[in-house]
C-alpha cells in the first residue's frame, strides 16, 4: 500500500517550559480545527507524534519534525468510517 505525502500544516501550540509543547490548533487548508482532547502523544528521535481529537470529532495524528521545525498531518479517521493514511 502505498501512500500520499504527509500533509504540512500550520500548528498553533501551547509552549510551556519545552517550545511547542502541544498543539491546541491547526489549519487543515483554510479551516482553523480546535483540538478538544490529545489521546495519546509519543517521541521519537527526531519527530513528536500526537493522537488527537478536533472540535469537529474526527481523530487526526501530527507529526512534528523536531529538526525542521514543521507540523504535518499523518493520520485522519472521521467516525464511523476506515482511517486515512497520509502520509509517511
Amino acid at each position: 500500500m502505498s501512500s500520499a505525502p504527509a500533509i504540512p500544516l500550520r500548528v498553533e501550540c501551547y509552549a510551556g517550559y519545552r517550545a511547542e509543547e502541544r498543539p491546541e490548533a491547526f489549519w487543515l487548508r483554510d479551516r482553523r480545527v480546535v483540538v478538544r482532547a490529545i489521546l495519546d502523544r509519543w517521541y521519537g528521535e527526531d519527530h513528536a507524534y500526537f493522537k488527537l481529537v478536533g472540535e469537529d470529532g474526527v481523530r487526526y495524528i501530527l507529526r512534528r519534525d523536531v529538526y525542521r521545525d514543521g507540523w504535518e498531518l499523518i493520520l485522519m479517521e472521521v467516525p464511523g468510517t476506515p482511517a486515512t493514511e497520509v502520509g509517511r
